[in-house]
């Protein structure tokens, strides 16, 4: 499973508003010039991310997104889905009808690495990934 772009914006806003969920609710506007992302574009990466559950939203001058879980119970696989559905894996080669019963050359061995892939986002948690950014700054 390779990320695509929107995938990859909701993982990094994720980790934003986790990193900065003492403060409360985290502003749109903050996040996209934190990330350097457009504005509208994550609006709605967001607002998908709010209906999967992933994230509260609140309106107003106090609003903004928050998580929806503590960081601990929130896998990333569940802030990919809603852009990149487990499951779907795309083939190595660029077959359209890649799959068990009709395998490409690379099928048997590339499923076993995209099983892998798939594990890695269904185990990590998003407090896993704000641990190893506190280690890597502290090096």
């Amino acid at each position: 499973m390779w990320l695509n772009s929107t995938a990859q914006s909701a993982v990094r806003a994720v980790l934003y508003i986790a990193e900065h969920a003492a403060d409360g609710p985290v502003r749109v506007d903050d996040i996209a010039a934190a990330l350097r992302t457009p504005r509208n574009y994550l609006s709605k990466t967001l607002h998908i991310l709010a209906r999967a559950g992933v994230l509260r939203s609140a309106r107003g001058p106090k609003g903004g997104f928050q998580l929806a879980d503590p960081p601990d119970r929130l896998a990333l696989s569940r802030v990919v889905g809603p852009f990149e559905p487990a499951g779907e894996r795309r083939c190595l080669v660029g077959r359209a009808n890649c799959g068990d019963t009709h395998p490409c050359q690379a099928h048997h061995r590339w499923s076993r690495v995209a099983a892998s892939v798939e594990n890695f986002f269904r185990q990590t948690m998003v407090a896993d990934l704000l641990k190893q950014d506190t280690r890597n700054h502290a090096a």
